[in-house]
């Protein structure tokens, strides 16, 4: 009998840590800054108009570095390139998960070309902001809370501002969407954000490794609460979208393997502010702009002139 104790202590102890374990190599896998070999790379045809947008983009003279410190203390950075006829509106625009502000060319472009000024931050732990693991749009939600504070100290007190956020930048602005906003913040765009990092995780731990949620979900998020300072759980875009009193504009691409297209329903449901949502056909993930980019900008044109004042 004493020596059946020790076994079950032995094998018990060797569980929690191989739990443990595991949960950790989840969070390096999933939270921390890297290159993912899960992600596909950037495949995407140059066109000549999409050179074009790169160079204007890129070109020095066009923008500068804005910069600020977050609540945490890491040094966030963001490119800002302002409108060529002030007009006293301003775009913020949220990449996604591994990419930095450098990726957004097409979608700042698409602002700057409707009279913005358009303000890019690198998320913390991408391109030029310190940081190291991935906020999945919770901890960033805060750090736009302080960028919008910047613009309006940089651009003035009037300057109305809308949000726009691409995968997990989408999810960074609906996050924010809950948050109590400046009256200057009057409309948030977002395309294939996912309903919850819980939600978006579980189906990422069966989609990658075939594996249910329980045992590595609630695990991993512990460690990710050590590590990071948030549960899965609290990082939750249709809670903060059940707050939102802003007019959104919800698109996803109906082939969407990365963030299923299911989640649209998810936050289109979420909240019960004036809303309008776009299934695109054959768009897989963070592709719907890809399909058609004039129809792109123009049904975003059309939501933008109907609510952002």
């Amino acid at each position: 009998m004493k020596y059946l104790k020790w076994i079950v202590v032995i094998l018990g102890v060797s569980l929690v840590g191989g739990l443990v374990y595991a949960g950790n190599y989840f969070y390096d896998y999933a939270v921390i800054p890297s290159e993912k070999d899960f992600l596909s790379p950037d495949t995407d045809t140059i066109t000549e108009e999409t050179q074009k947008i790169e160079t204007w983009y890129t070109d020095e003279t066009n923008r500068s570095r804005w910069n600020l410190q977050s609540e945490d203390g890491l040094n966030l950075s963001a490119i800002f390139l302002p409108a060529d006829q002030q007009e006293g509106k301003t775009a913020l625009l949220a990449h996604g998960y591994m990419d930095t502000a450098e990726s957004m060319a097409e979608y700042a472009k698409m602002y700057h070309d409707m009279g913005y000024n358009v303000l890019v931050p690198d998320a913390r732990g991408h391109g030029k902001s310190e940081g190291d693991y991935i906020g999945f749009g919770w901890h960033e939600r805060k750090d736009y809370l302080q960028w919008i504070d910047q613009v309006l100290q940089n651009q003035g007190k009037d300057e109305t501002i809308t949000l726009y956020g691409l995968s997990m930048g989408a999810a960074t602005v609906m996050m924010v969407s809950g948050e109590q906003l400046p009256a200057n913040v009057v409309s948030i765009v977002e395309d294939c954000g996912y309903a919850s990092v819980k939600e978006e995780l579980t189906y990422q731990l069966k989609d990658l490794f075939d594996l249910p949620a329980f045992p590595m979900i609630p695990i991993t998020s512990l460690v990710t609460k050590v590590r990071a300072g948030y549960f899965f759980g609290e990082a939750d875009a249709t809670q903060q979208l059940a707050k939102n009193e802003l007019p959104i504009f919800f698109i996803h691409g109906k082939e969407d393997k990365f963030v299923p297209f299911s989640m649209l329903d998810e936050v289109y449901q979420a909240t019960d502010a004036p809303k309008e949502k776009w299934a695109v056909p054959h768009a897989t993930h963070a592709d719907s702009y890809n399909q058609d980019p004039e129809l792109y900008r123009e049904k975003i044109k059309a939501f933008l002139k109907k609510y952002a004042r």
